[in-house]
């Protein structure tokens, strides 16, 4: 797990709360110094403090764990593929050269 970026999603969830590292730590009954360093990534963060801070910032754990972006994406990846899966081999064919078309098409207006 890369706490460092764990620490960051924390600190910017805190932050868009307008809590300070005290108000927070007061919250989860931790110290306001394990609150820096869990923001910091210099310590390990232990599951039930894990989810003590989700629950105090309002969020999932999964949230705080991994980057939503790459999350999204990977979910709309997953979605594509679950409408793909009952198509026939010549379907699936159109639809790639479709893909490939469309693609090519928004690299070129996004570049002009």
């Amino acid at each position: 797990m890369d706490y460092a970026a764990v620490g960051k999603r924390i600190r910017a969830q805190r932050k868009k709360l307008n809590l300070s590292q005290e108000e927070l730590a007061e919250m989860v009954n931790i110290s306001t110094v394990h609150m820096s360093h869990i923001e910091t990534g210099y310590t390990k963060l232990s599951l039930p403090v894990l989810v003590d801070l989700a629950c105090a910032l309002g969020v999932r754990t999964d949230d705080l764990i991994f980057d939503k972006e790459s999350l999204a994406r990977e979910e709309l990846l997953e979605e594509i593929t679950l409408e793909l899966k009952g198509c026939s081999k010549n379907q699936l064919l159109v639809l790639r050269q479709i893909l490939v078309s469309s693609r090519d098409a928004l690299y070129k207006y996004l570049s002009d």
